[in-house]
This record gives structure tokens, sequence and C-alpha cells, in this order.
């Protein structure tokens, strides 16, 4: 277990140790977990850069001047937008691209537990905002990652959880709703490794967060949405575990979004003033297929990274080629919904 005093520590370092005027990009910030890592981000560092990505802009006007009281040095922007749609997540993408050169953070939290509704791209919304637009965003966005120093990727879903992946149903229309989420979890670690293998100077990291209260569970719909709902709030009445609260879920991600901890499998070394260097002054984390500093992490809400299980798991599914299979099931809905692998440019 990764202490919150550790956590506290490294985010109170971030700015003797990284640079100013940070490039970030929050991507379903306007509310929950995403909202309270913007906040915690915006006060650890300096002079940053941020834009964030939701679909409420009356959140966002609130959120904007929050954030100028937290950190009047930062420039903060909001993009309105939709990204449970992939033309709508290319558009974003070419918004920060004609204003920026280069991206070092780019932290996803966007989602839904609607597993009812399609949108006009013909994706199950749940999918469409869990896995395709979160890889459509690092698909467009790696070469302005590539160009960073910290180079950083955080997905906000449940890493640790991996499990089977139906490969008949690879999108998950058909998947019971309780083997959902190792399906889901899967596919995103596995894309994960697939771009850190095309980008070794990028880090991923894929965190689950822990029991947080957070408006998710007011996006399930339905009869199977109620049913939903009276599971978790019976599983939540007899769980020994406690809620993690959004203030220690915002510093955790902080924490992971910029540790040396969770360093790329080609870093670029960051000095410290006394000559030593950002990786000398952490032990470096296991990454998803066991091995340290692999540049691909996935964390539980104590930001330990997975155990042999879940590692196993993995390791099963590469070996029968399901990794790749889900690599070209992806690429080939890049190209049905927007006619190219990636806004700039085929990975």
């Amino acid at each position: 277990m990764v202490a919150l005093s550790e956590v506290h520590s490294s985010n109170e370092a971030i700015p003797k140790t990284l640079q100013p005027d940070i490039v970030a990009v929050f991507v379903g910030a306007t509310s929950g977990i995403g909202k309270a890592s913007l906040f915690h981000f915006a006060q650890h560092t300096r002079q940053p850069r941020i834009y964030f990505i939701g679909r409420s802009q009356q959140a966002a006007d609130d959120i904007l001047k929050q954030l100028e009281g937290i950190n009047m040095d930062g420039r903060y922007e909001f993009i309105k937008a939709d990204v449970s749609l992939l033309n709508v997540v290319d558009e974003v993408c070419s918004k920060i691209r004609e204003k920026e050169i280069r991206i070092d953070i780019l932290f996803q939290s966007q989602g839904t537990l609607d597993i009812s509704t399609e949108t006009t791209e013909k994706l199950s919304l749940v999918m469409a905002l869990g896995y395709y637009s979160r890889m459509r965003f690092i698909a467009n966005l790696l070469p302005m990652l590539q160009h960073s120093s910290i180079s950083r990727v955080v997905i906000v879903l449940a890493g640790t959880k991996e499990g089977p992946v139906n490969t008949n149903d690879i999108p998950a229309k058909r998947v019971l709703p309780w083997r959902a989420r190792g399906h889901l979890c899967s596919m995103i670690t596995l894309t994960l490794e697939h771009f850190a293998k095309l980008a070794p100077e990028v880090s991923f990291v894929h965190d689950y967060p822990g029991f947080v209260d957070t408006p998710l569970s007011q996006s399930m719909k339905g009869v199977l949405g109620a049913v939903m709902k009276s599971v978790f709030r019976v599983t939540s009445l007899f769980s020994t575990r406690e809620y993690v609260s959004l203030d220690e879920t915002g510093e955790r991600h902080v924490y992971l979004a910029t540790s040396a901890r969770f360093s790329s499998k080609k870093p670029k070394i960051l000095s410290l003033q006394n000559n030593s260097t950002l990786l000398d002054a952490v032990e470096i984390a296991v990454g998803s297929d066991g091995a340290v500093g692999s540049g691909v992490y996935i964390v539980d809400e104590n930001c330990e990274s997975g155990d042999a299980n879940v590692q196993r798991v993995l390791n099963t599914l590469r070996r029968d080629g399901i990794d790749e299979k889900i690599w070209e099931h992806m690429e080939k809905e890049f190209l049905r919904t927007t006619g190219k692998k990636a806004m700039l440019g085929e990975q």
C-alpha cells in the first residue's frame, strides 16, 4: 500500500521537481472523480495549462471560477463536447492540436453505467465512453505526448479487475453485466500495452479508484439499472470497505499522473537540484506484465500494482492472441465511425 502520507509528500514536491507550464488534458472533469482530480492537479502545479472537457457549460463555468481561486497563475480552458462520439473526439483533439505542440498528461475519467443506450455511431454508450473514446483520445494525441518530458496517460476505471474477454462479442453488446467489468478492463489494459509498444517514451496507468461516492450511479437506466442500483446498495451496506473520499482520490490521481514511480519503459531523465534524478528518488512500480518499469501499470485504490492473479489472467489473454484481436477490432471501429485509424496519422 502506498500510504496517503507518501502521496502527499510526492505531490507537495511537484513545484520543485516538475517543470512549470505543464500541459494537461482532463476528459470527463465536470463532476465526481475527474473534477476532484482536476482541482488537486491545479493546486499542486506551477502555471499549468489545463484543458478540461465535458458536456455541461454550467458546471464548467463554476469550475473555472474555482480554478482561478485555487491557482490564479494557471490557464484553464473548457471544451464543451459529447465525447461518446468518436467524430467529436476528433474535433476536440483538433482544437487542442491548434494550440499546443505537446501534451504532458492525459487524464481520462469519462464514463456511464447506462448499459441500454446506443450512440448515433452505433456503439453501446457504456463502451463508447469507457473504451472507444478513451482509446481514440490516446491514438490522436500520442504524438503530442511523445514530445513531453513527463508523457503520462491515466485511465480511471478498474485496473486490477481484469477478467476474461468474450472474443465473439468484443463490443460487449451481449456480455452479462457481472462479467462486463472484467471484459472492459482487459480491453483497456491490453490496448494500453499496444500503445506503449508504439510509444515507449509514454507511460500508461489504468487505475481502480475504489468505492468513491460520485453521481455515476445516477446514469443507470431502466429495469436492469434499478436492479444494479439495488445490488450496489446492498453491497455497500454489507461491505467492510470504506468509501474513498473525493479529496483522497484527487490526491492519489495527481500522484499517479506525476510520480516517477510509474515511469515509461524508456524514460527521459529529469534531474533534481542535487544532481540526482526523479527515478533515483522512488521505487519503480511493477507493470501489468509483472516486470518492473514496463511502462503500463494497473493499480488499485491504494496505488499498488496488480497481483499475480491478475497478471495470470492477462498472460492467458496475450498467449491466446486476444490482445491482437482487440486492437484489430478497435481499428475497424475507428475506420467505420471516422474513416481514419487516428486523426494525427495511422499508428
